[in-house]
């Protein structure tokens, strides 16, 4: 334990930017750098968009409780609109830069991952959190309004890249493996997915 705790002073210098971003509802997020790219540190939570126009978002299991730690759900369509001014959606081209220069979808997953079992489910396999990124469980909302693994399991989050008529690319990870999957099949675009926005 040591000397994971070691490494991770090494290295999570390289990835804080010890910056925030503010949302239009005044939330503050942490950011770090990967690559050349800033990402925000925590998932999205606000309820409005930039110009102030109010939009749907969900809690957690409709938890408002679960909000400040987990974030909010967004549709595909909303998750367009929500990122603060000077920060969008991240591509599926931008997320890919991310995995690239993380080294890849086998092992990028658990360097984004929160490291433990205080919110992911054990093993938690292959998470160090050394990049700062501090994924967290959230899970998905699909269309009928049903939550899936909240807490524990999996965490999705939108790319701004459409796929054919009615779904569109994202990413997921897992407890069980330190892989990050970029995927769409069933990405319906009505579903809740976190976000996470990258700086312009």
């Amino acid at each position: 334990m040591r000397s994971i705790a070691f490494i991770l002073a090494l290295c999570l210098p390289m990835f804080l930017t010890g910056q925030t971003v503010k949302d239009v509802d005044g939330n503050v997020y942490k950011t770090v750098k990967i690559g050349d790219q800033t990402w925000m540190a925590e998932n999205l939570r606000v309820t409005k968009t930039s110009d102030g126009t109010s939009i749907v978002s969900w809690a957690p299991q409709d938890l408002e409780s679960s909000v400040a730690e987990y974030g909010r759900m967004y549709d595909w369509e909303t998750a367009n609109k929500v990122c603060p001014s000077g920060w969008h959606l991240p591509s599926d081209e931008e997320w890919q830069k991310m995995i690239d220069f993380l080294g890849g979808p086998m092992i990028a997953g658990g360097k984004i991952k929160e490291a433990g079992t205080d919110h992911w489910k054990t093993p938690n396999k292959g998470a160090t959190n050394e990049t700062g990124f501090t994924a967290l469980p959230n899970g998905f909302r699909n269309k009928k309004g049903k939550y899936f693994n909240f807490k524990n399991n999996l965490a999705y989050w939108w790319s701004s890249t459409p796929m054919e008529t009615d779904l569109a690319y994202g990413v997921y990870i897992t407890y069980g493996e330190p892989i990050i999957y970029r995927y769409y099949f069933s990405f319906t675009r009505d579903m809740g997915f976190s976000v996470r926005c990258v700086k312009d």
